[in-house]
């Protein structure tokens, strides 16, 4: 890539609404293959994506403002605003707000490939304008494997209040990679 990338925040196709929402930045054709780069809002007690990792690139994750409650293997940390979460290829990750706050955070995956479709599909299952089990069928595509968690399982075990931006198959909670309760 020897040409800059510059997006507009008002250039930005941005999926869901207030205070749910997910701003395509970049993907891998716009990088050239560089990174894929996208920013997330949630608001108190939201879960994202279930448990799940990324054979082919490290996900970067920077807090630009509240808390991000994040799975990283058997850990969970709790990220405030400033803070920066390199998560390596292979290692199970997960995500969500705490019940008292939102977060707003800026995800990275380098090197990039293209996910926008994935994020996309994602808001048509939010709808209802797509299944929710045609997610697993992508996993490969998007490398977004998705795992059992037992300590992302407990913990939000004892959160039923919890919202889900997406209805993943069997619940952002836990799940395995065949769609079955973890």
């Amino acid at each position: 890539m020897n040409q800059p990338v510059l997006v507009r925040s008002s250039d930005a196709e941005v999926l869901g609404a207030a205070p749910n929402r997910t701003w395509l930045l970049a993907d891998a054709a716009d990088t050239g293959g560089v990174m894929n780069v996208v920013r997330t809002t949630l608001g108190p007690g939201v879960d994202g994506p279930p448990p799940h990792f990324h054979r082919l690139a490290p996900e970067m994750f920077y807090l630009l403002d509240g808390r991000l409650r994040v799975l990283v293997g058997d850990e969970v940390v709790v990220l405030t605003a400033g803070d920066y979460l390199l998560v390596p290829p292979g290692v199970v990750h997960a995500w969500g707000t705490l019940a008292e706050s939102g977060a707003d955070v800026l995800i990275v995956k380098a090197p990039g490939e293209n996910r926008f479709d994935y994020f996309r599909l994602g808001d048509r299952i939010r709808r209802g304008a797509a299944d929710p089990a045609e997610v697993l069928a992508t996993q490969e595509e998007f490398d977004n494997h998705f795992t059992a968690s037992p300590v992302w399982t407990r913990l939000l075990a004892g959160e039923p209040e919890r919202a889900a931006v997406v209805d993943f198959p069997g619940g952002a909670r836990d799940w395995a990679p065949d769609g079955t309760e973890g």
